[in-house]
């Protein structure tokens, strides 16, 4: 098993929602951007609600995320994982990012959306017991996974359960 390390957040001051992966797969580690792998739906989704064209450059994409008041992340910090799949992350090996440092400096958060299973449940396990009382009153919706691994349900299904992140940005109180 090797040893893994997440990004660094995407936000910016104005962030309103924060997307939670729980870890980069190999491809994404790689090459050191989020959601890297082609058949990863999750550009594809953003494009799609968003009008963030998946075909700029990664640097492009990330700036016009932020603009829309978005901020991305994993939960994990660390681990230890062979392959690219949540399955194989070995429990043990996890350390989970500083969500309390990240949710003070990031205030405007109001919607935290889990991109699949794994991110909630870890995020629930690890990082709920340990943020403040008034972090825990944020609104948290898990999503279905964008990973290609997750081909239960299409494309475009995935994207009529991602339209939840541009609701909660269209009301006030996201």
């Amino acid at each position: 098993m090797t040893e893994i390390f997440s990004f660094p957040a995407v936000a910016s001051a104005n962030a309103r929602v924060l997307i939670l992966g729980s870890m980069p797969g190999i491809r994404s580690l790689e090459q050191q951007r989020y959601y890297a792998h082609a058949q990863n739906s999750f550009w594809y989704i953003i494009e799609n609600l968003f009008g963030i064209d998946s075909s700029l450059e990664y640097e492009q994409r990330l700036e016009l995320v932020k603009k829309k008041n978005i901020a991305i992340w994993d939960v994990l910090k660390a681990c230890r994982r062979g392959g690219s799949l949540d399955s194989a992350i070995e429990s043990e090996s996890i350390v989970a990012n500083d969500f309390e440092i990240f949710l003070g400096q990031y205030q405007n958060i109001k919607c935290i959306f889990f991109n699949g299973s794994k991110a909630e449940q870890e995020f629930n396990k690890r990082v709920l017991p340990l943020i403040s009382e008034s972090h825990k009153e944020l609104n948290y919706q898990r999503l279905p996974s964008t990973s290609p691994a997750h081909a239960a349900i299409t494309r475009q299904e995935k994207l009529r359960q991602w339209m939840m992140v541009k609701d909660c940005l269209l009301h006030a109180d996201c």
